[in-house]
């Protein structure tokens, strides 16, 4: 029983056509597109821009968007070659699970559960925020015991809840609510962008690259693990700042990979998953660029304010009634996140049930809505209770060290792959292999370095959990282990 025993792609595939098992095909690339775009443009669009120009890198921050697009870029085509080749639901967890072993396929899928459940709670709390200001600005108070940072946090409970009858109903219906909420949010960035065009002042352009200067560095558990390990004095602005602006930035772009869960439930996974994963990152980039440009050049970077920057940008130049319109655009945007996040954490925990390193039980598919509708229940009860009782605040880090995690092995897993089996039909290949997928996990590494070391410690502790059911219980009860069939009544070939 060794515990980097892999699971062939052909048995892979072969699994998705189990009739207990088999989801639903019904997406095509435009729906994986709207699904990328729908969970990476969030509230970091309105808020981290100022953040990062503000307080690291002033007008340069374009650069940092477009460095961290690069970043992301490396990552987001391995993960195109591993679901065009690999088209099963679980997204980095099944590619670990063909090529790196099992052990790898199990740490891996027990992160992308981490990154998936917390995220979605982060952001409805974060739904609660913004719609709590927005029924603010028209009049409604909420009471306070019951609306964000209450004693219970009901309106990002009643929006977990109905998004998860939403996805229990089926895929494509929730991407229909998904298409109406993601253009919705398009629609106010755009207008956003163009309204503040009007605002621009060339004279907030310099300098575009401010003098780098020292900083107060952190101390202790939240000092990055890379100063902490190095000793190195951190320093803002300047390109120094460009690169640590890129490092904050990056986690605006997180989400893309959510899009290969639903690898199963695309017509044409080997030409649509490509598309919808790299189309989706683009299409980020260049509204990202776009706000950055427009909100630099509507306030001096030294005066924007960090926490929500565009509607202070327009209430600079006196446009107040910008901010309700940005508070309807951010809780349109959360939803389709918070929806896309429950979607991703449904296909993880289905695929690792039908292997059974989890109970199988729960990968049941629904006879109707051909949903796995008990692990939908189960994620949408888990996400209600952290999202609605749990104060989050300090394991937002979390989120990202889970997906950089992904990256990391998703990234050494296509060149694993490309050695162990060339004859494998690849819908889309990484160019220059070795080298991008070299250098995208180097880099994500590096991203990983520059967070907490109280993150890094969360994160060894949630893996001890993860190894102690793996040896517990998973590796015992995995059908590689076992060499159970998934339905009973197809005889065993000798």
């Amino acid at each position: 029983m060794s515990l980097l025993r892999t699971k062939s792609v052909e048995q892979s595939i072969a699994d998705t056509d189990e009739p207990e098992f088999r989801l639903k095909k019904s997406l095509s690339a435009v729906d994986l597109t709207v699904f990328g775009v729908g969970v990476v443009i969030g509230a970091g669009i309105f808020t981290l821009t100022g953040r990062a120009a503000h307080d690291v890198a002033g007008p340069a921050v374009v650069i940092s968007f477009i460095v961290a697009a690069i970043a992301c870029g490396l990552a987001a085509m391995c993960y195109a070659e591993f679901a065009s080749t690999v088209p099963v639901s679980g997204s980095a967890y099944t590619f670990s699970y063909a090529s790196l072993g099992e052990l790898f396929a199990w740490i891996i899928g027990w992160d992308l559960i981490l990154e998936m459940f917390l995220g979605a709670s982060v952001v409805a709390q974060g739904w609660s925020a913004y719609l709590g200001t927005f029924l603010q600005q028209i009049g409604i108070v909420l009471p306070e015991a019951i609306s964000y940072g209450g004693v219970v946090d009901v309106p990002a409970i009643v929006l977990v809840l109905v998004l998860g009858g939403l996805m229990t109903l089926g895929i494509k219906e929730s991407l229909r609510v998904n298409l109406v909420l993601v253009a919705v949010k398009l629609f106010i960035v755009l207008f956003v962008i163009i309204a503040g065009i009007l605002f621009i002042n060339p004279a907030n352009y310099s300098p575009f690259v401010p003098d780098a200067v020292p900083t107060e560095s952190a101390s202790g558990l939240t000092q990055p693990l890379l100063q902490f390990l190095s000793g190195l004095e951190p320093a803002t602005f300047g390109v120094g700042g460009i690169l640590a602006g890129a490092a904050l930035v990056f986690f605006a772009y997180i989400g893309f990979d959510v899009v290969a869960t639903t690898a199963e439930e695309t017509k044409r996974p080997q030409r649509d998953l490509p598309i919808g994963i790299i189309a989706s990152l683009v299409i980020c980039t260049i509204l990202y660029c776009a706000v950055a440009i427009v909100v630099t050049g509507m306030v001096p970077y030294s005066e924007l304010n960090p926490s929500a920057a565009l509607a202070n940008a327009f209430a600079f130049h006196g446009q107040t009634w910008m901010a309700t319109v940005i508070a309807a655009g951010a809780v349109a945007g959360l939803t389709t996140v918070v929806l896309t996040l429950m979607i991703g954490a449904t296909r993880i925990i289905f695929a690792m049930s039908r292997d059974r390193l989890l109970p199988g039980g729960l990968a049941k598919v629904h006879p109707r809505f051909r949903t796995p509708w008990v692990i939908s229940i189960l994620v949408t009860a888990v996400v209600a209770l952290v999202a609605g009782l749990t104060p989050i605040g300090v394991l937002e880090e979390m989120v990202n060290i889970g997906t950089l995690s992904a990256f990391v092995l998703v990234s050494i897993g296509v060149i694993v792959l490309r050695r162990k089996r060339p004859d494998l039909a690849r819908g889309f290949r990484v160019p220059f292999s070795p080298v991008l997928p070299i250098l995208s996990a180097l880099i994500c590494t590096y991203l990983m370095l520059n967070l907490s070391v109280e993150t890094w410690l969360r994160f060894l502790i949630w893996l001890a959990l993860g190894f102690a059911i793996y040896f517990a219980y998973s590796r015992g009860h995995a059908r590689l282990a076992t060499g159970a069939l998934l339905d009973p009544t197809t005889p065993k070939v000798v």
